[in-house]
């Protein structure tokens, strides 16, 4: 099959003087033993209209009842009203964001949104029973809109689910907003229809009124699709939920067709055609269930293996057949380009069975005059001219590409260089593996070097690595990587870093903590200053390198060479270094 490039957009568009709608297009798709779902009500008691109440309610509630054997493997709740959006709602009591909007509008004055969130958590958490969805509140935004019957309000969970007992199905949910009147037409691509046998499409749509059928009509593929008596065909729209047979969701709608007589074997694409001549319905969500056997080839290049001086690669890679309904047979070709140009080819060796992978490598061979950074593109189910043999669910999944450096003779490469704190005599101790944090490499590999020839001799490395006492100087690295090596260089730097200042000592002369040791002061800083100040403030001792103090009193008319009492004291400490402001503080002695 011809591989084609699928971009998807996520969109969030607010509402201005008026609003833009988005086109429905592809959005998740599962591929398995997959069926759905969906829940819901309105906000509104009665449809609306010229003659209806205006008011909204801000909660509602709806049952889920899935069977034991009907497992959840997704949910996503869809919200919508009249005016520019309540973005945050709560269901069950659980606060709900918005992950995406929507927004459409009638003309500049009458505006609607639609709201977006996963709530798969939640659905798993609490299974069946009863959903409410509250704090949805509209209350302040509709009385603008009821004189034209454009005042709504409601909420949709669409509930994907495996099933043992189904046969294999791929599902496609789409999502957007686009409306009528007067006529629309949306295009569901990516489908793989091998078999059409109870084939169906179901909708989530808003604002349709079931009292107005004025040319309303829904086809697919150019024939007219109803589900009698609760939606005929003149009135497609009409307040209705297929699941529940409920038809009192008033102003919503929750609906699923039967299509098998609507879409052929080997289809790829739905087109949906809506007309209306006077009721306008948004549509919402779109979810279609096609049975579908088919394999989903991806490839990922796990890694590859390189040698110095040498344009060949070994590139090693795995197939996997994941999201898919059928084998992957063997001989499955692989491509594989640089800069768009064929560089080799292989094949897949077995059948690889539905989620099973197939791992290999392959030796390739670049153009000599190749950068030494190079970008290899990985193709699988790609025969050598970008085109494929097997018919997959997903066209647009079948490359990788990966970054590839060769291996050349090394550079020096530069680290920021490691700072430590100046223990005395400008040297201090040292690991060197803090140059290499965040670095991914395996400490065996790494030799550490005070010079660039016994680097290069790999002779007379450092031993005491992780405890290196030094003055500043250059080292060298050299990471083995065969059957290269890489070099990198930093520097030590010794720093004269800020003191530790205790908060107390006791001069009672036991041998323990008996001064005020203000480490990493003495040896450093020889020029400090030292000014102790009673707590009323009078100076009573003055000291330097040669002098600490050892709580006695030194300056002041009175007590002269006697200890102080116990208390708290004011210390200034000036370490007459540019690089630092005074330090001032309380101690505390005690004795």
């Amino acid at each position: 099959m011809t591989k084609k490039l699928l971009i998807v957009f996520s969109l969030f568009i607010c509402a201005t003087s008026q609003a833009v709608a988005q086109d429905i297009s592809l959005f998740q798709q599962f591929n398995g033993r997959y069926d759905y779902t969906a829940i819901g009500n309105t906000l509104n008691s009665e449809e609306n209209g010229l003659e209806a109440t205006c008011a909204i309610l801000t909660s509602s509630t709806a049952s889920l009842n899935l069977n034991s054997n009907q497992n959840i493997v997704a949910a996503y709740l869809y919200w919508a009203g009249s005016g520019l959006g309540d973005l945050n709602i709560k269901l069950n009591g659980i606060t709900i964001n918005a992950e995406r909007s929507f927004a459409d509008a009638l003309d500049a004055d009458r505006v609607f949104f639609a709201a977006y969130a996963d709530v798969t958590s939640i659905i798993l958490s609490e299974g069946n029973g009863d959903y409410t969805v509250s704090d949805f509140d509209l209350s302040g935004v509709i009385p603008s809109y009821c004189p034209t019957g454009t005042n709504f309000g409601g909420w949709a969970i669409t509930i994907i689910y495996e099933d043992t007992d189904l046969p294999l199905n791929q599902l496609n949910v789409y999502d957007g907003l686009q409306s009528v009147p007067t006529f629309l037409s949306i295009t569901l691509d990516n489908l793989n229809v091998l078999d059409n046998d109870n084939a169906k499409i179901g909708f989530v749509a808003w604002e349709g009124d079931s009292g107005i059928s004025v040319n309303e009509q829904l086809t697919i593929n150019g024939s007219v699709i109803s589900n009698f008596p609760l939606n005929p065909a003149n009135n497609a729209f009409n307040g209705t939920n297929s699941f529940t047979g409920a038809s009192n969701l008033y102003n919503m709608d929750i609906d699923v067709y039967n299509i098998q007589n609507n879409i052929n074997i080997g289809d790829t694409s739905a087109t949906i055609q809506l007309t209306s001549g006077q009721d306008f319905v948004m549509i919402n969500n779109i979810i279609t269930v096609l049975n579908s056997q088919l394999p989903d080839a991806t490839i990922n290049t796990d890694d590859y293996s390189v040698n110095c001086g040498n344009n060949s690669i070994e590139l090693y890679y795995t197939v996997y057949n994941t999201n898919s309904t059928a084998i992957l047979p063997a001989d499955t070709p692989i491509a594989f380009y640089h800069n768009n140009v064929l560089i080799g080819q292989s094949v897949t060796q077995n059948n690889i069975e539905i989620n099973a992978s197939e791992s290999n490598s392959i030796v390739l061979t670049l153009p000599d005059n190749s950068d030494s950074n190079v970008t290899v593109l990985a193709v699988v189910d790609d025969d050598g001219t970008m085109s494929g043999i097997v018919t997959e669910t997903n066209e647009n999944n079948n490359t990788m590409a990966i970054e590839i450096e060769l291996l050349v003779i090394p550079e020096i490469m530069l680290l920021p260089g490691v700072i430590g704190c100046n223990e005395g005599f400008e040297t201090t101790t040292f690991n060197l593996f803090d140059a290499l944090e965040g670095m991914d490499l395996i400490m065996d590999n790494i030799s550490f070097f005070t010079n660039l020839e016994a680097l290069e001799n790999n002779a007379q490395s450092i031993v005491l690595t992780e405890y290196y006492t030094s003055m500043p100087e250059t080292i060298y690295v050299r990471v083995e990587s065969p059957p290269c090596y890489e070099i990198f260089q930093f520097d030590l730097i010794v720093e004269n870093c800020p003191p530790y200042i205790p908060q107390g000592f006791s001069p009672n002369n036991d041998s323990y903590n008996d001064w005020f040791n203000i480490q990493g002061l003495y040896d450093i800083f020889t020029e400090h200053e030292l000014q102790i100040y009673n707590r009323y403030g009078n100076l009573i001792f003055e000291g330097d390198n040669n002098k600490p103090w050892f709580g006695e009193i030194n300056r002041g008319l009175n007590n002269i060479g006697n200890k102080v009492p116990v208390g708290t004291y004011y210390y200034i400490l000036n370490l007459n270094d540019s690089n630092f402001q005074p330090s001032m503080g309380w101690v505390y002695v005690n004795y």
